[in-house]
């Protein structure tokens, strides 16, 4: 079953499904075709950091976004890089110049897709100012796709400013919508994101990635039916727009399930890949990577669906824990050469699934805050774009 389905998705790939990642196109039902050996190496965006009203009322006040989280960052044991310091400065991921310098490097050094972090929270969009002033409105922004993921998560009082909120785990923002929300959603990213003619498509599809399944069932009362009737609207919308449907992406945590398989089998969801790897977090990289590849693999062999690789560059979120230590860190043999090698895997696990598209999900281009990011910071210069650069261009088949 499985093999049917992907072959079906790979057989409408071959026949012009991808816009080229240099945006040339920008007819609706008419992407351009892309060769069948393209990587599509998607970085996640993450933008917190930058000012704006509601980012300063109730979580950074300084009015540098989670910067003021990520210079308070302290090592908890000796050697333990932090604050993490960026080459570039505390720089504002809203600013269309920097983010024209982040469209350079990244395509320059073999990123093609940035997925962006969207939210949607008390009836509104939050967030997205990196988006809408910085990508949109950056000169070079053809050079680049895109597509958003839906962030649909909870999020605590003190999670993103434990300094501000100290012990208080109370629920800031509950991501549960109603159908008015969904619909005002849908309407929004249709409208102000799908017809960019730089936004990724499979198939013609614009590319919609849903963090939390769970949530998503949880906002319909838990209710499989209920919920494929939102996504089922969410098709419909989109193809009135005048595209021929919609690949909803949703990302998979932990071990395989056969619980989430079935969601994704009833839901219609399209594909799965992963955020980043996911806990346990062993201290050593070359352990959490090793774990992680085997579940990568399980989950492709679990699902009908394609399921697109992840490589993740590390983990370190104590800026926003105090109480974390040495355990719950990976930084043993993290380094950019240890994240080479498995790219390497990544992009041969690509290679060996000629059926599918061969996109790479990558945990980061600029999560500071957790650890893992492609930008260049004060350790090692460039060296996360530069192995990515090497492995993609096949200059280091040894990875």
């Amino acid at each position: 079953m499985k093999k049917s389905i992907k072959k079906l998705v790979m057989l409408s790939f071959a026949s012009g499904l991808f816009l080229c990642f240099s945006g040339c196109s920008s007819q609706v039902n008419k992407p351009e075709k892309a060769p069948s050996d393209t990587y599509y190496v998607a970085a996640y965006v993450w933008p917190s950091c930058h000012d704006a009203p509601m980012n300063r009322e109730i979580l950074w006040p300084e009015g540098i976004g989670e910067w003021e989280i990520i210079q308070k960052g302290n090592p908890r044991f000796e050697g333990h890089y932090q604050p993490k310091l960026p080459l570039w400065g505390y720089e504002m991921d809203n600013d269309p110049k920097v983010m024209e310098r982040w469209i350079d490097a990244a395509t320059d050094h073999g990123v093609n897709l940035f997925i962006f972090d969207w939210y949607w929270y008390d009836e509104g969009p939050f967030l997205e100012s990196c988006i809408n002033d910085g990508f949109l409105k950056a000169s070079n922004n053809e050079k680049m796709q895109f597509y958003l993921m839906w962030a649909n998560h909870d999020v605590k009082r003190n999670y993103w400013n434990v300094h501000q909120y100290k012990d208080d785990e109370t629920i800031l923002w509950d991501a549960k919508v109603d159908w008015k929300n969904f619909q005002a959603i849908v309407e929004r990213v249709i409208r102000q994101y799908f017809h960019q003619p730089n936004y990724f498509k499979i198939d013609g599809q614009p590319v919609f990635s849903i963090f939390s399944i769970y949530k998503l069932l949880e906002s319909f009362d838990n209710n499989v039916a209920e919920t494929r009737k939102a996504l089922d609207y969410f098709r419909e919308e989109t193809k009135k727009a005048g595209f021929p449907d919609l690949h909803i992406q949703v990302i998979a945590f932990g071990e395989p399930n056969q619980t989430l398989a079935n969601h994704i089998r009833d839901l219609g969801i399209s594909s799965a890949t992963q955020y980043n790897w996911g806990g346990p977090h062993p201290e050593d990289y070359m352990q959490w990577a090793n774990e992680s590849m085997q579940r990568i693999e399980k989950w492709d062999e679990q699902l009908s669906v394609p399921f697109f690789t992840n490589a993740s560059i590390g983990w370190d979120d104590s800026p926003r824990f105090p109480h974390k230590t040495a355990k719950d860190i990976v930084h043993h043999n993290n380094t950019p050469q240890s994240f080479a090698t498995f790219l390497q895997k990544s992009k041969a696990y690509c290679d060996a699934r000629p059926d599918q598209p061969k996109l790479i999900t990558l945990f980061s281009w600029n999560e500071w805050v957790e650890g893992g990011y492609l930008l260049p910071d004060m350790k090692y210069g460039f060296g996360y774009l530069e192995a990515v650069r090497d492995v993609m261009d096949g200059r280091y088949e040894k990875y």
